[in-house]
């Protein structure tokens, strides 16, 4: 009888336990639910401490990569871009003030060919292709010595022409074009170089470039010619970015009075073969270098500049036997007889 109203006691202790150990379960679920984006926002901290050096890492091989591609030639490109565009009268205003600046650097620019009649310079000028002029000069004497005029060059036989002008190189064409001009002159011009580019052009061997040379200097008509130098020049100078000679020869007679035209051909030429060369232009030792769209392809340093400096401003010998009497350098020693078989 006694144990009978204990039952109910001991039933709600149980129950109170129970619920006291649900509430605790309850309160462990709701921290781990409270503590579950701590969690996650500490593992993603975590994670990107560890990724952050390897990012670092790509970005400065990503930086290296960009500085070696800079100093290995795009230095020229950032240059180029960030010059202002020139406007049409802007380059003809600069180019005619190289022109100026040209014409005080070289006051005794000239043909470097030797020669005293038209028919001379225009033989030596078929003969200055693919060779140089003071190639053309050592040969030249020898030559005219032989034969004077048009009538004995057309009579000389192909194999004696071909020993006479070897030493320029490509003498077996040479001569074919020699003898044809020649001959032309002799049955078509009465025995001489006619002084007009439509007839010039006509002789065999003779184009523009060779038509402009001899009008330009046997008969004093104006006229531009465009050799390797003249158009490597004028595009770097920004007068044409055609690589067609005849286009560069309309595209640099629109800038120029035609009174300029010939002796600007030499100025030009003059300056290409001894400063601004092909390959290593001399820009630390250019006269003109504030006016070059260029300035920088070449050797900037002044005193390797100089080193490069051609012919007369490098203190060696010209191209011509007999300069000009202006000229302040001295003249080209004739070519060294041949060695004797022992």
């Amino acid at each position: 009888m006694n144990a009978t109203p204990e039952k109910p006691a001991a039933a709600k202790k149980a129950v109170t336990k129970t619920a006291a150990a649900k509430k605790t379960v309850a309160k462990k679920s709701t921290a781990a639910i409270e503590q579950a984006p701590a969690r996650k926002t500490a593992a993603k901290k975590t994670a990107a401490r560890k990724t952050a050096p390897a990012k670092q890492a790509t970005a400065k091989k990503a930086t290296a990569k960009k500085t070696a591609k800079t100093a290995a030639g795009q230095a020229p490109a950032k240059k180029a871009a960030a010059r202002k565009p020139e406007s049409r009268v802007a380059m003809v205003r600069r180019a005619r003030r190289i022109n100026r600046e040209l014409a005080e650097l070289y006051p005794y620019a000239h043909p470097e060919l030797d020669f005293t009649n038209p028919f001379e310079l225009l033989v030596a000028t078929v003969l200055s292709a693919q060779t140089t002029d003071l190639r053309v000069n050592q040969t030249t004497p020898r030559l005219f010595a032989v034969c004077p005029t048009p009538e004995d060059m057309a009579a000389m036989p192909p194999e004696k022409l071909e020993e006479l002008i070897r030493p320029t190189g490509f003498f077996r064409a040479k001569t074919k074009s020699l003898i044809g001009l020649s001959a032309a002159l002799r049955d078509r011009f009465g025995g001489e170089v006619p002084g007009r580019l439509e007839d010039l052009v006509t002789l065999p061997g003779v184009g523009r470039k060779t038509a402009n040379v001899v009008l330009g200097n046997a008969f004093g008509v104006p006229g531009i010619t465009v050799d390797t130098h003249f158009g490597r020049l004028a595009r770097r100078f920004g007068w044409t970015t055609a690589e067609d000679a005849e286009k560069v020869e309309a595209d640099v007679a629109e800038i120029f009075p035609k009174s300029e035209w010939t002796m600007l051909s030499h100025r030009v030429v003059f300056h290409g073969r001894r400063v601004c060369h092909s390959r290593k232009p001399a820009c630390g030792a250019c006269a003109i270098a504030p006016l070059c769209p260029a300035y920088g392809e070449g050797e900037t340093d002044p005193e390797k500049a100089k080193k490069l400096l051609k012919y007369e401003l490098g203190g060696q010998p010209g191209q011509r036997l007999k300069p000009p009497a202006d000229y302040p350098g001295q003249p080209a020693p004739p070519m060294a007889p041949p060695v004797a078989a022992s």
